[in-house]
């Protein structure tokens, strides 16, 4: 159940990515993590939950609100 769910917000976390233009290279520069650990992320199988910090770090690195990445009723 919870794979799924890191799995919709990684999604989510590339299209906004790829909407605003970014690389993932860019975006992990942009808010201190690696390139690989924000591939993980999006993919949704990095094995493990990531923190809230990063969630934030995210958002705000691609100028969204963090409850946009978290809602799952929408199709992005």
């Amino acid at each position: 159940m919870f794979a799924m769910r890191y799995k919709m917000i990684g999604l989510k976390i590339a299209y906004y990515r790829k909407l605003r233009g970014y690389t993932q290279g860019q975006l992990a520069g942009k808010i201190g993590i690696s390139t690989t650990y924000l591939g993980q992320i999006e993919r949704g199988n990095n094995g493990k939950s990531f923190s809230l910090e990063t969630l934030l770090l995210i958002a705000t690195g691609l100028d969204v609100e963090v409850d946009l990445l978290l809602r799952c009723n929408e199709n992005v």
